[in-house]
């Protein structure tokens, strides 16, 4: 199954202002880099959210939210966010912006 592409083109508009931006093919979908940092990203129908360690029990915590585990192994900091919580862009961006939160923390690769 190739990822939702009207996700990711959702998810293009969203940071399309944005400076520092790379979209890049993997893990058999799409992720979208902030200054070589993956940010976020589409695996199959879901948004792949790197919230951070500090906010991934909270994440965990809502609706339509799982553990981001593609490989047998979780990934501590990322979640993967299901369609019903990003039924509009505003659900998206909140997403967004929380994961841009974390990301604009790291140092630039």
């Amino acid at each position: 199954m190739s990822c939702d592409e009207t996700l990711a083109a959702r998810i293009r508009q969203c940071l399309s202002r944005r400076k520092n931006i790379e979209e890049k093919r993997m893990f058999g979908g799409v992720g979208f880099l902030l200054k070589g940092h993956m940010l976020v990203g589409v695996w199959k129908t879901s948004l792949v959210a790197r919230v951070g360690p500090e906010q991934y029990e909270s994440a965990l915590q809502e609706p339509s939210v799982s553990e981001f585990n593609i490989t047998g192994r979780s990934m501590t900091g990322w979640v993967l966010v299901g369609s019903p919580a990003l039924q509009d862009e505003d659900s998206l961006s909140v997403w967004i912006d929380r994961c841009l939160s974390f990301v604009k923390t790291l140092p630039a690769k």
